[in-house]
């Protein structure tokens, strides 16, 4: 059976990207795809049980380092229980994020800890998306729209503007720096024309 294809959506907090990888597994599970959506932090039992403890409380919690360690031990379980498997069995796995936040968030934003970001990475996890959107909008509009969610994991909207702006900074980097696997996506329109702008790029690339 042939390996599936892993999609992976990516953004500052309140960029819509939860929402447009959704709007994409759905469409494609019309069209007939066996797909996977799942979401990091969490995607697993175990994942899911690290997640509330890295996004939710006093943004001073952890240090960058000690994410780091957080994020990537629940990116390898959800690899182990969720990814992997689903993969192998030829299924479509659309995640609301994945690497690329920690190298943002921790890796660029936090400390120039970059190489410690990608030399556990390659360790651990040794995977890489075959596609990603990052959704990219202005981050005073996105952190309100972040923050009114009032979802209780508002760690990271919690450090404020600066840190936002610092995070687009860096997605738009990692685009740059990823041609052939980044798609960046104007978020600043409504929903059903990102969508539609984001099934044309899929579609280009399948």
């Amino acid at each position: 059976m042939a390996t599936g294809r892993f999609i992976t959506f990516e953004g500052i907090d309140g960029s819509g990207k939860s929402t447009q990888s959704r709007t994409l597994a759905a469409s494609l599970k019309a069209n007939g795809a066996d797909v996977v959506m799942t979401r990091e932090p969490g995607g697993s039992p175990g994942a899911e049980e690290i997640r509330h403890l890295v996004l939710t409380g006093d943004p001073d919690r952890w240090s960058a380092e000690t994410e780091i360690l957080l994020f990537t031990a629940s990116r390898r379980d959800h690899l182990e229980k969720t990814i992997n498997p689903a993969l192998a069995a030829g299924k479509t796995v659309i995640s609301d994020r994945f690497a690329d936040s920690t190298r943002v968030y921790q890796g660029a934003t936090r400390g120039d800890l970059r190489d410690m970001v990608d030399q556990l990475h390659s360790l651990m996890i040794g995977r890489e998306p075959d596609l990603t959107f990052i959704i990219d909008m202005d981050p005073t509009v996105a952190l309100k729209r972040g923050l009114a969610r009032n979802s209780g994991e508002d760690r990271f909207e919690d450090f404020g503007l600066s840190f936002q702006q610092t995070l687009r900074a860096g997605f738009l980097k990692l685009a740059k720096q990823n041609p052939d696997r980044c798609i960046l996506i104007d978020g600043n329109r409504d929903s059903e024309t990102i969508a539609a702008d984001i099934a044309t790029q899929f579609a280009s690339r399948s």
